[in-house]
């Protein structure tokens, strides 16, 4: 976005939505809402504002359409376009995916007992994406005896989900059809039964499961159980034993799961432990008993066991303790270990533990910034972990690591064209000091001989929400940036969980404001150590990371040249006050409670939309989708309509809606990267 093209923008009128004052009565005090008629979705005025506004963009960036096109080419070609995925074992079958030249979606396909049988091709979704704009496959589940395989899928992108089931064995589709339902689905071990969630119509939260028996009319399958407290959600799975189903209530700070044996699909769920507010627990089960993960009287959460059919807290026993500066984020169980994925100092690690004897290790993976995870484990009785690890300049990798010898085996590295090289690059860490005096973890990557003594143009990353940690990976697009001179960097602010549970509570409700000023020391960190030139700082967020974006342009906007602001989440008083909007129940103990005048005093401080100024902007490009069911599509346009009128500069200022699709954009495995020739320069 140089603006030396500013020039350009003199010949083009931009869109200019017209104001109906809204009067919005909050808490003893009025609020105009000028542009609150754009949240009407099927208003044909509203429609055309957002038409206008894409057609504007499309002129605005006319110039750039050649490199656009060139720039998808080079990031499209990177792409081993016939490729495969690492099988993994799951009873009698190695599972996989692969893709074929030319074509947009997976094939999910099995071998029977060996990769070298034929192979069974379970769904081809290329074929089923004809005809739709927009389509992705949830979940997906094989039956008990491996020969049903019911999948879930979207045509339009608000998560909206139909499940179909087909018989393996024969090719044939079952006449049974599930339609608007959440795509999280589980198999009982009959053979016959699957369980099914299903959202509320006009929230779209996650409240019931069901029970369907094949052949049976869907209209009769039994409520099993509904969650009546609209601040938590609810999903169904199985134990990794396949002994039991389980049933997840979740919400921020609380979660209860109710069990109930795979072999009796027509029993009673019981309650695991009854909800507590501030407790949150996982739980999983091999042999005797039940191992569960809790925050219990340890913030950043222990590990305990108990008797399958002793599961109230008097009868846990401790596995793993509770440890100040190591966060226990997961954990897997095997006949002869148990490993736990753990987060210590921002990094992931892999800890293995024999449940007898000595030689509890970590797995080393030698890199200063990096992320590595648990991968496909189904089996109990083996000694080998698979992990998936990548590095900001090391490709996704599957390794099967033996947890005996410590020796590890690369399964697969993904596949760069192109001419990739991982010694062209280098990725560093480095910290940044907030306003308060905490440390602020970065991640960087660069191009070795395009770095520069004096600083190069970069573009900062940030998130910072929901207690999710972005951990150092691999982007092959993000090639096409560093190899035209860019630093990449990931500011590890304070609402993630990096540094553990108490980074990520210092980064939410009344001190969610961390997180902005975070991001903006980060930023100017960064310039002073001369990764970047204070001209040329970029910065990039999505969703909550949206809102990231539009506040720190409201509270620094001199610090950053240009921003991209991803289906953000930015009018967040309008969608908390509305009960009626997906998520908004839920997320009263992320954001606060605008019912409360405290949580709402504090909120409106910084909300982006309400605190848009009279003042110079960065240029600004501004997504969304349409059908986006976690932020509306009228946020950001009615940010972006504020902005127009408000703002005294002559930045750019684009807002471009896909029509088609929802909060994750293009579905297809290349149309995702049509618009990247929007965020780097020629």
């Amino acid at each position: 976005m140089p603006a030396d093209r500013n020039a350009s923008l003199g010949t083009l009128t931009p869109p200019i939505a017209k104001t109906i004052p809204t009067t919005l009565e909050e808490h003893g005090r009025s609020r105009v809402d000028q542009y609150y008629w754009l949240s009407e979705r099927d208003n044909p005025d509203v429609l055309a504002y957002l038409e206008e506004e894409n057609d504007y963009a499309r002129k605005v960036m006319a110039h750039r359409a050649k490199f656009e096109e060139t720039l998808f080419e080079e990031i499209k070609g990177r792409i081993k376009q016939t490729d495969l995925s690492v099988p993994y074992k799951l009873d009698d079958y190695y599972y996989y995916t692969r893709y074929e030249e030319g074509r947009e979606y997976p094939l999910y396909c099995r071998k029977r007992e060996t990769l070298d049988a034929w192979e069974e091709l379970m769904l081809d979704v290329n074929v089923l994406a004809e005809g739709h704009e927009f389509f992705a496959i949830g979940g997906m589940a094989v039956s008990f005896v491996q020969d049903l395989l019911a999948y879930a899928f979207d045509t339009q992108g608000r998560r909206i989900y139909t499940v179909r089931f087909k018989n393996l064995a024969t090719g044939e589709l079952l006449d049974d059809v599930l339609e608007n339902v959440t795509g999280n689905i589980a198999w009982a071990n009959d053979n016959r039964t699957l369980f099914y969630g299903k959202q509320d119509p006009k929230t779209l939260r996650a409240f019931q499961v069901l029970r369907h028996r094949l052949g049976g009319d869907p209209s009769s399958d039994v409520l099993v159980f509904e969650e009546e407290d609209e601040t938590f959600s609810t999903a169904v799975f199985k134990t990794k034993s396949k002994q039991y189903l389980m049933i997840a209530s979740y919400q921020t700070v609380s979660t209860e799961y109710r069990y109930l044996a795979a072999d009796n699909p027509d029993g009673e769920f019981s309650v695991f432990l009854p909800r507590e507010r501030f407790h949150e627990y996982d739980v999983d089960h091999y042999e005797d008993r039940f191992y569960i993960r809790t925050n219990w009287e340890a913030k950043n959460f222990r590990l305990m066991k108990t008797p399958i059919r002793q599961t109230d807290r008097s009868s846990w026993q401790e596995v793993l303790p509770h440890r100040d500066d190591v966060l226990l984020e997961s954990f897997e169980l095997f006949r002869d270990f148990l490993v736990a994925e753990e987060r210590h100092q921002g990094l992931g690690r892999l800890r293995v533990i024999p449940w007898k004897g000595k030689g509890e290790h970590e797995v080393d993976f030698g890199e200063p910034a990096y992320s590595a995870e648990l991968g496909d484990n189904y089996d109990f009785n083996t000694s080998t972990l698979r992990y998936g690890y990548t590095s900001m300049t090391t490709p996704d990798s599957v390794y099967d690591y033996d947890m005996n010898t410590r020796n590890k085996v690369l399964l697969k590295q993904e596949e760069i064209l192109g001419g990739f090289e991982v010694s062209h690059y280098a990725t560093e860490r480095t910290w940044a000091t907030a306003s308060d005096g905490k440390r602020i973890p970065i991640s960087l990557v660069y191009r070795k001989n395009f770095r520069k003594a004096g600083g190069n143009p970069l573009l900062l990353y940030g998130y910072g929400a929901y207690g999710i940690s972005l951990d150092a990976d691999f982007r092959s697009p993000r090639l096409s940036l560093l190899d035209r001179g860019f630093v990449f960097a990931i500011a590890h602010v304070r609402g993630g969980e990096e540094l553990g549970r108490e980074w990520y509570e210092t980064g939410k409700l009344i001190h969610k404001k961390n997180t902005f000023t975070d991001f903006i020391a980060c930023a100017e960190h960064l310039v002073q150590q001369g990764y970047a030139t204070s001209e040329h700082v970029y910065a990039m967020g999505g969703s909550a990371g949206g809102l990231l974006m539009g506040a720190v342009v409201n509270m620094r906007p001199d610090v950053f040249h240009g921003v991209v602001a991803q289906v953000p989440f930015v009018d967040i008083m309008t969608t908390m006050l509305d009960s009626r909007i997906p998520l908004t129940t839920g997320e009263y103990d992320e954001w606060g409670d605008p019912n409360r005048k405290e949580s709402y005093e504090y909120m409106v401080s910084y909300s982006p939309y309400d605190n848009v100024t009279e003042q110079a902007y960065p240029h600004l490009l501004v997504t969304t989708g349409l059908h986006d069911s976690q932020v509306q599509y009228w946020e950001p346009a009615k940010w972006v309509a504020k902005l127009r009128r408000v703002k005294t500069d002559r930045n750019r200022l684009l807002l471009k809606t896909n029509m088609d699709a929802g909060h994750g954009g293009a579905s297809g495995r290349f149309q995702r990267y049509k618009e990247f020739g929007n965020y780097i320069p020629e």
